[in-house]
């Protein structure tokens, strides 16, 4: 499956990492965050190579996805989509490193509460940062009158075929 009931998740490490777009975070995985990790690992400590090789993994995907918006509405990247995942990776390496603090693992959050915070936080970041650009270049509207064009033409085409 491409997702994993990404509306169950509990963290934002659980949401992106085994819920959300499974193949591409996969190939995330192994292109990026592995490689990083391995080159960290050889200047640092296992745990600070781990943070390092997750925030740089959002940094590339943030990247991607302004160069997929770019293509998508032909429009100049504002940077506020790279931001998005930049934020998130931010918020989820400073997640990773609070879970293995003692103070977290005495005083477990109850999951409810978890993924209150997180289906808010990923709704919230997603509405200020990574729909504006798809929602001021009209991108709904351009696609439903491609549609309409398209169907237009198969009309003309197979129904009006002259006889």
């Amino acid at each position: 499956p491409h997702f994993y009931e990404p509306y169950l998740a509990t963290s934002l490490q659980d949401f992106w990492g085994r819920r959300w777009n499974l193949i591409v975070s996969a190939s995330l995985r192994a292109i990026v965050y592995t490689p990083v990790r391995h080159v960290c690992q050889g200047v640092m400590s296992s745990n600070y190579a781990m943070l390092i090789g997750i925030f740089v993994t959002f940094v590339v995907s943030g990247v991607a996805h302004e160069v997929v918006f770019f293509y998508i509405t032909r429009e100049m990247p504002t940077g506020e989509v790279a931001l998005f995942f930049v934020l998130h990776g931010v918020c989820t390496v400073a997640e990773v490193a609070v879970k293995r603090t003692a103070f977290v693992r005495r005083w477990p959050v109850r999951p409810a509460v978890s993924w209150l915070l997180t289906m808010g936080f990923v709704n919230v970041t997603a509405g200020w940062l990574f729909f504006p650009q798809l929602i001021r270049s009209n991108l709904m509207e351009r696609c439903s009158n491609e549609i309409s064009l398209l169907i237009d033409f198969f009309k003309r085409k197979l129904v009006d075929f002259p006889q």
